[in-house]
């Protein structure tokens, strides 16, 4: 689980806000007024990319599915797959919260990473290229859901803290992603709860249940 649960901002962004405050007070000194003023901007949109908000965790039963992210539904697709019946996607933006978080309590059973380019998501090849991690989350029931983040344009890499075999709570934090895709896979069975063009949060919308 990550270790920033209690700062206001991610523990993955503290060096992006370090290293702009450190060269704003260094063209500070210079008298280099117009970089020290972007200096801070950046801190500022630091601050904000990575803010690390509190998520109350609404009354849902054992059986749901929270979403991971924050986010648009951008496709739901039925998909003819022997483990996954349905895939939803969701996009996120710079103004969305970043961090990542349990869609269910469950243990980590694979985590695969892959490094690659930060392209645009309306490029033919952000789907093969593109820096990515594919999670398969499983219940005691055995039931997976698996979540793959595939990171765009974004000044930071896509940054996941957690091991294969790790048990998470569901809404745990266990990520950081800035502007990227989100792809749900859930089982044949799962009920979806949410429609094209949704607004959803993590760990406070229920997308499905088990």
């Amino acid at each position: 689980m990550m270790r920033s649960n209690l700062f206001i901002i991610a523990q993955s962004g503290w060096k992006y806000v370090g290293f702009s405050l450190s060269f704003f007070l260094v063209f500070m000194i210079l008298d280099l007024e117009f970089l020290a003023f972007l200096s801070f901007l950046f801190a500022l949109v630091s601050v904000f990319v990575f803010r690390n908000p509190e998520r109350e965790l609404l009354s849902f039963e054992e059986k749901s599915i929270l979403s991971p992210v924050d986010g648009v539904v951008s496709a739901i697709t039925q998909l003819d797959d022997s483990e996954y019946g349905y895939r939803i996607d969701v996009q996120s933006s710079y103004i969305d919260v970043s961090l990542l978080r349990a869609p269910i309590n469950a243990s980590v059973e694979s985590l695969k990473y892959h490094k690659g380019t930060r392209t645009s998501k309306n490029s033919k090849l952000f789907e093969t290229l593109n820096e990515n991690v594919e999670i398969v989350f499983v219940n005691n029931n055995k039931q997976k859901v698996k979540v793959k983040h595939t990171l765009s344009q974004s000044f930071a890499p896509l940054n996941v803290d957690i091991i294969n075999s790790q048990t998470l709570l569901k809404t745990s934090r266990y990520g950081v992603m800035l502007c990227g895709l989100t792809s749900i896979y859930l089982p044949s069975h799962v009920r979806v709860n949410v429609n094209l063009a949704n607004e959803i949060k993590a760990s406070q919308t229920l997308i499905g249940h088990l």
